[in-house]
Formats: C-alpha cells, sequence, structure tokens
C-alpha cells in the first residue's frame, strides 16, 4: 500500500532527513503587523489632516464668495445694509470682515476670512477675499 502523506514519522511525510524540523535561529513573526502599522500611522494622520485642511480652504472660499455677493446685492438695493447682511450671511465661527466700497453707479463689496488651521498655531494660508462689483439700484431715474 502506498503512503500519501498522511500521518508517519517525518521524513514519511515529505521532509528530507538533512531538513530541520523547526526552524532555529529565527524570530518569529508575530507582531510585525503592529509595528508597520505604528511605522505608517503617523502618515495616515499627516494625509488625513491635510484633506480636512484642503475642505476647510475650499469651505472658507465659497463662503467668502458668498458674503461678498450677499452684501453687494444688499448694498445695491439698501445702501447701508450691506456690510450686515453679508457678515450674517456666512458660518459665524469664520469670523468674517466685510467692507463696502462704491460710487455713484456700482457698489463693490470685498469679504475677507482667514482659513481655519487643522493645527492650531500654524496657519501658512492667510486670508482668502473675494470681492463683487453690482450695480446699484436706480429707482428714482429715468426708465
Amino acid at each position: 500500500m502506498e503512503d500519501r502523506g498522511f500521518g508517519g514519522s517525518a521524513p514519511e511525510r515529505g521532509r528530507t532527513s538533512a531538513a530541520p524540523a523547526r526552524r532555529t535561529g529565527w524570530r518569529s513573526d508575530r507582531g510585525t503587523s503592529i509595528l508597520e502599522f505604528t511605522g505608517f500611522l503617523p502618515i495616515l494622520l499627516f494625509v488625513g489632516m491635510a484633506a480636512i485642511q484642503l475642505g476647510l480652504i475650499g469651505y472658507a472660499a465659497n463662503q467668502a464668495g458668498t458674503a461678498a455677493r450677499t452684501a453687494a446685492r444688499s448694498e445695491s438695493l439698501t445702501p447701508g445694509s450691506g456690510q450686515g447682511s453679508g457678515q450674517s450671511a456666512v458660518s459665524s465661527w469664520l469670523n468674517p470682515s466685510v467692507g463696502m466700497a462704491g460710487d455713484g453707479d456700482t457698489v463693490t463689496a470685498t469679504a475677507t476670512i482667514t482659513v481655519p488651521s487643522v493645527l492650531p498655531g500654524i496657519n501658512p494660508f492667510g486670508p482668502i477675499t473675494r470681492s463683487v462689483t453690482m450695480p446699484t439700484d436706480d429707482r428714482g431715474g429715468t426708465p
């Protein structure tokens, strides 16, 4: 009857007599995956924080455009109301700054928002500024 490798002594299971039954002098591979993860974790955190920071930059730019557009529209319809309207159109935690300028025919609103930083105390991006110019509402003039 032929032995198919089930049971028997070590040479009968496919080992040669020259091959050791146990690895000696080698350490176990246990724990290597946690070491690799621990080494890679700072890179993962940095990539995640960079993604959040890019999202904040985009959100701040969008909010600055909204504040400038709202302030210019409000000021063109009702003089004196643009600055308050622009600031109230933006999330208050962004601390927007809205400035108004204009001559008799147009009004220009400039909104400035400082980009919040993911890491406190480090802000390499500076403020984001958006300006919008609109014609004033000429209701008393000629048609």
